[in-house]
């Protein structure tokens, strides 16, 4: 770290200790969020907690505190709002693996949900996770309630027919079709982008109120960050191994679904992605140092390997 950056009062951490200062974090957060794997009904508790903890990049938390550190947030409303929008994350994961979605066996390096417990134990789980995500956001009685309530407005939306739910349905109907790349980016901008978005907006409304301006750069960043985060994924499908990503690799072109690598090629997705990060990076430029992790973090999605 520079002289220059520690006069600024920035922290000394480095990105990746601060990763993972936040993914123990938000582990610690959920373990202790979570209902006991010992309180009835057992089963599904556990099934809860085997899905939520012990696993994943945490990439929507660390943009929750990133975001969260541009407006001079408190940890423990970060914890908050990072809890919540990992089991949103989670529950869409667990849902997705169903047979009746992707039909898959592997997420984080384990067996998925209902393959190590059993279908309608799955599907209560991602139930029972949504339900809890949107309690954690109720729980926050310290902050102004207008806020709060905009940020449960906000998580709602990125998570329904609107959002995630609403970009899976497209996903699904769009297998051995051909989309041209405004129809793929509409796809990708609700099934993925919306809750990268929710994330990063979530992690700011913790903190001090941005001025309109500050809220449109900060909207145009997260936006950007979310296709980035599934142009790379795609590019990972193809390129990664099972064991390096923890799931199934090559599944999408298994499937037949249209990815940014069949409709760009390979080099081509890797321009777009390029393209994204930088177009993220320039959203950023009016905030200085304070955006110093959310500038770190699209380096990261944009070079990840996993």
């Amino acid at each position: 770290m520079s002289a220059q950056a520690a006069g600024q009062g920035l922290s000394p951490v480095s990105f990746s200790g601060w990763m993972r200062q936040i993914q123990a974090r938000v582990e610690a957060a959920l373990a202790r969020l979570l209902p006991p794997g010992e309180a009835i009904p057992c089963r599904l508790h556990q099934a809860m907690r085997y899905a939520s903890l012990n696993g994943g990049k945490r990439v929507r938390p660390l943009l929750v505190f990133a975001a969260g550190e541009l407006a001079g947030a408190g940890a423990e409303r970060l914890e908050l709002a990072a809890g919540a929008v990992e089991l949103i994350h989670v529950y869409s994961l667990v849902h997705d693996d169903l047979p009746c979605m992707d039909d898959d066996m592997l997420r984080r390096g384990r067996p998925t949900c209902h393959v190590e417990y059993d279908e309608p134990t799955a599907l209560l789980v991602g139930d029972s996770l949504q339900s809890l995500a949107f309690g954690l956001l109720a729980r926050d009685t310290a902050g102004d309630a207008a806020r709060q309530l905009e940020m449960v407005r906000l998580l709602a939306h990125a998570s329904g027919s609107c959002g995630m739910a609403g970009g899976q349905a497209i996903d699904l109907g769009s297998v051995g079709k051909e989309l041209n790349q405004p129809e793929l980016e509409l796809m990708h901008t609700l099934k993925t982008g919306a809750l990268i978005r929710a994330s990063v907006l979530l992690g700011a409304l913790c903190g001090e109120m941005l001025d309109s301006g500050q809220r449109e750069a900060l909207d145009r960043y997260a936006k950007r960050a979310g296709l980035l985060f599934q142009v790379v994924d795609d590019i990972l499908d193809c390129t990664a191994s099972t064991a390096t990503l923890g799931k199934t690799a090559g599944k999408d072109a298994a499937a037949d679904k249209p990815t940014y690598v069949s409709l760009l090629g390979l080099e081509g997705a890797r321009e777009f992605a390029d393209d994204l990060g930088k177009q993220a990076l320039a959203a950023l430029g009016g905030f200085g140092p304070r955006s110093r992790r959310l500038i770190e973090l699209t380096d990261f999605l944009t070079t990840r390997k996993f």
